[in-house]
């Protein structure tokens, strides 16, 4: 997208992200925002640049700003969310969520679970807290995700873990939500046809989703978060960047999610995904 399209500018880029964590609830209705200054802070941006973006937001209908209260969150979600039966199907569904980092799988992820009332699997949540210190009883450092070692040793029992948990969710009939990053499962035709086979063991649908966005978008995302893991990618981000793939799509059928400012809320985008669930249970 040319720099000079106006959705791609620093204030639509930034209120996209808002817009994210209010519809993947980290940011709850009538929740008051941190102050302009301190969210320049926050996003490494002007007052302007926060100004234009929190217009943008108050047009959409997500924040209100009020004088002496400041801007609150007012989310057009929390009617429907609140009033949306259970997406309860026949048969179970494993929906895998994959991305790059800074691709913003794991807002969707939460957004498709507000709206699902499904069970969300996070492989950083789940294995983190075992990982890291096993990364530094191996004499590395706790945000190593680059070497060898982690590769061969560590990354293998993250993806154990987390196939685990969705395995005891669906074993008893809960529908569940995994994140991660997936580019190695998502690749291996072998992998998939087994996540696939154990779920038609549980009588559970699988839907493998990919989450992609910019560039620009992914370097937002990570600066902002500041997770220490991210740190390599950061610091030489040319090289970084340079060897992602922004044509990656899983080598199976699949479902794509477009996490740009010019791409339709990810709330629009989890509900059209939720809705060819509705008809493919009615096949």
């Amino acid at each position: 997208m040319p720099a000079s399209d106006p959705k791609s500018s620093a204030p639509a880029r930034i209120a996209q992200a808002i817009r994210n964590d209010i519809e993947a609830g980290r940011l709850r209705d009538g929740q008051r925002l941190p102050s302009t200054r301190e969210l320049a802070k926050e996003w490494q941006a002007s007052p302007r640049t926060i100004t234009e973006a929190m217009d943008l937001l108050v047009k959409e209908g997500y924040i209100a700003s009020q004088n002496r209260s400041g801007r609150t969150v007012t989310t057009p979600t929390a009617v429907s969310l609140a009033l949306s039966a259970p997406l309860r199907p026949v048969r179970p569904r494993i929906v895998y969520v994959g991305g790059y980092a800074g691709s913003g799988k794991s807002e969707f992820a939460r957004t498709l679970a507000r709206a699902t009332n499904w069970a969300i699997l996070d492989k950083d949540t789940i294995a983190r807290p075992l990982i890291e210190p096993a990364l530094e009883d191996l004499g590395q450092s706790v945000n190593d995700r680059e070497s060898d070692i982690y590769l061969e040793r560590i990354r293998p029992r993250e993806y154990e873990a987390l196939e685990g948990a969705v395995n005891d969710n669906v074993e008893v009939g809960t529908s569940v939500i995994a994140t991660a990053p997936y580019i190695r499962e998502f690749t291996d035709r072998a992998w998939l046809d087994r996540v696939i086979a154990r779920g038609e063991t549980f009588r559970a649908d699988s839907t493998f989703v990919w989450v992609r966005c910019s560039l620009d978008t992914m370097l937002m995302y990570l600066r902002r978060r500041g997770a220490g893991r991210d740190n390599a990618k950061l610091a030489d981000w040319d090289r970084y960047s340079a060897g992602l793939n922004l044509e990656f799509r899983p080598e199976v059928e699949h479902v794509v999610i477009d996490n740009d400012p010019d791409s339709a809320p990810l709330r629009t985008q989890a509900q059209q995904l939720i809705e060819s669930f509705r008809r493919d249970s009615k096949q």
